[in-house]
């Protein structure tokens, strides 16, 4: 069973148009959050990561936009990696304003585990998914 993590937001006034409500941009910036903090519960920190020069760009995302929050609502993202490959992975998020438990958003990234040849800067080489993520985040035993 895949592991779901659940990221709180509270939407401020820099995540608004003028208008008062979400501007797109949010829902890509909580949905990169999310991926991050998923692969950090599963022992992946940003500063382990730094350490042992790993890396996962994101290689495509889109997102559904349908409802809107308004400056301070409280939101959450809840995300779950819903394909594995060899060193891809596909992260699904869905976006909800938790009082209402209304969807706001669909969206979807895909990303690409990968290290650095010579540290940061340098070109990338995409590699296996280590198995410590997989397992943690349910990926189906190969």
């Amino acid at each position: 069973m895949a592991a779901e993590g659940r990221l709180q937001r509270e939407l401020t006034w820099g995540d608004c148009d003028p208008a008062g409500i979400i501007y797109y941009p949010t829902y890509y910036r909580w949905m990169d959050a999310a991926t991050w903090a998923l692969v950090a519960s599963a022992g992946y920190t940003a500063a382990r990561m730094r350490a042992e020069q790993c890396t996962m760009p994101l290689v495509n995302a889109a997102c559904d936009f349908l409802s809107s929050a308004t400056f301070g609502d409280p939101c959450e993202v809840r995300s779950h990696v819903s394909r594995w490959g060899r060193s891809s992975f596909t992260v699904t998020h869905e976006i909800l304003m938790v009082a209402e438990a209304r969807v706001l958003a669909r969206g979807v990234e895909s990303r690409v585990w990968c290290r650095y040849e010579h540290g940061p800067g340098s070109p990338l080489r995409s590699e296996p998914i280590p198995q410590e993520i997989r397992a943690a985040l349910g990926a189906p035993s190969v």
